[in-house]
């Protein structure tokens, strides 16, 4: 099955969810967010498949959020935050192992969404950045709870000084649980699901066990939803967006005639 930016089609038994949007290095507006979750949920009952696996198409696993489409109302901005919130729910539901494969650098939301899978394997080309803090854009999918449950005091460090984290640095502090060659990520992810799920009554119970719990994901949700209502009203969000327009559109135009713009 193919989506103007999701494809899905399914291997050995295992549902392959590749954002597909890589002139913008699969950046994902509020339609793509809504169709991954319900998609998620769909192969999540392990009526079909064994396992999900999600990943993107090219040099990114996605920049997060389409900042070209980006709220412009607070009502906008909830709905915004709520189809990323709903990722992480239905992740957290499914009844199989959900794998994230980290086929490039993962911004903003799009990292976060990893944080709830069962699994986050990379390539050397993996790298997590999350510049919500220097852009006046608050963290969503739970990612206040989830982060600091990862990787503990490096938390603060990634999401305030919304520093990049390579592959390597990745593995060592738990964003990544290991690293395969390029061209076998996906493999290895399809590979690892099948070795985690080889009795789904079973799996569905211990995954029910090990993921984290409900009510933990629902109060940073409230959380986050209410710190973006401060961060919007407050200024900070439309001054961030602006500013990272701003900053954007100077460097293009200093940028050399011949070389290509870069993506969002």
């Amino acid at each position: 099955m193919t989506n103007a930016y999701l494809n899905v089609h399914i291997v050995d038994d295992v549902a392959i969810l590749t954002l597909n949007r890589p002139g913008k290095l699969n950046a994902m507006d509020v339609a793509t967010r809504v169709l991954l979750a319900q998609t998620i949920r769909r192969f999540g009952t392990g009526d079909r498949v064994r396992g999900i696996v999600l990943t993107g198409t090219g040099r990114a696993f996605s920049a997060g959020e389409d900042l070209q489409t980006v709220p412009s109302t607070y009502e906008e901005l909830r709905e915004a935050f709520a189809t990323f919130h709903d990722i992480t729910r239905a992740i957290l539901e499914a009844k199989v192992p959900v794998i994230a494969a980290v086929n490039g650098i993962a911004v903003g939301g799009a990292s976060e969404i990893t944080l709830c899978c069962d699994a986050r394997i990379g390539n050397p080309a993996a790298e997590y950045y999350q510049p919500e803090n220097h852009r006046g854009i608050i963290i969503s999918n739970a990612s206040s709870f989830l982060m600091g449950r990862l990787v503990r005091n490096h938390a603060m460090r990634i999401i305030l000084g919304s520093q990049r984290i390579g592959a390597d640095e990745a593995l060592r502090i738990g964003l990544l649980d290991e690293i395969a060659a390029p061209d076998e990520l996906v493999n290895r992810a399809v590979e690892v699901v099948r070795q985690w799920n080889s009795d789904p009554r079973v799996t569905a119970l211990h995954l029910s066990l090990l993921r984290p719990r409900p009510e933990d994901i629902e109060a940073a949700f409230a959380r986050e939803d209410d710190a973006a209502r401060q961060s919007w009203e407050s200024g900070a969000f439309s001054e961030g967006i602006e500013g990272f327009w701003t900053s954007k559109n100077s460097a293009l135009k200093n940028a050399a005639p011949s070389a290509p713009a870069q993506s969002n």
